[in-house]
């Protein structure tokens, strides 16, 4: 077995639970409250900046070309085409690029890029490369289940919500999420004595996914 099947035979009630969430069962069937998707547009759009330093800063740390690649490559994906989307997205649900940029972030928002920039710095790579997985393999397994709830392709589906579903199933999303998944195999391999650390690093960033949909449904805040 890939370790990148290890890792998602690990977390796989945390995908579970994912599946069963309000946000996810809800979008999939059109009927998500706007304001929850707009709390989790705002959000996603602060998380991906950190996203993008935590992939460039462990493409600079790594020594392997393929390794540079997928990594400085992916934050090159999140700076220039996924951050651009949010702003589309922003634009058709009446969200300004300014009110994107004022966002404050949540405290399940803060932890999680927190969680993501201090591995980047503190962690060898294969631990970073396990921790960035959750997000990117989460997204493409929520969307396709989101897809078989709605009960037909992506590309037939009608509802407001329609262009999330679509985007996160597309092929090129799909070829980005292979890419790192044999990354994480990769450095398995190659490094054995960090499996270990890269399944917690894994298992953490899961449960922060899960979490996310928690914060942008329920609407968490700070309390003071």
């Amino acid at each position: 077995m890939a370790f990148s099947d290890d890792l998602l035979d690990a977390g796989s009630h945390i995908w579970t639970a994912q599946f069963d969430h309000p946000f996810v069962t809800e979008l999939a069937a059109g009927e998500l409250d706007p304001e929850a998707f707009r709390r989790w547009l705002e959000q996603d759009y602060r998380y991906l900046f950190d996203y993008a330093r935590t992939y460039a800063v462990t493409g600079a740390k790594a020594r392997e070309e393929t390794a540079m690649a997928t990594l400085l490559g992916g934050a090159d994906a999140v700076l220039n085409e996924e951050l651009e989307l949010h702003r589309s997205f922003a634009a058709a649900y009446g969200v300004s690029e300014a009110e994107l940029a004022d966002t404050t972030k949540a405290p399940t928002c803060e932890a999680y890029t927190s969680f993501l920039v201090r591995t980047a710095y503190e962690r060898p790579v294969p631990v970073t490369v396990a921790a960035l997985f959750p997000c990117m393999r989460g997204y493409l397994d929520v969307a396709d289940h989101m897809a078989a709830l709605a009960d037909a392709e992506p590309g037939e589906i009608s509802h407001r919500y329609a262009p999330f579903i679509e985007t996160y199933t597309g092929e090129e999303f799909r070829a980005e999420t292979a890419a790192l998944g044999d990354l994480v195999d990769e450095y398995a391999e190659t490094h054995p004595d960090h499996r270990d650390a890269m399944r917690e690093a894994f298992l953490t960033s899961a449960r922060l996914e899960l979490s996310f949909w928690e914060m942008a449904y329920t609407d968490e805040g700070w309390l003071a």
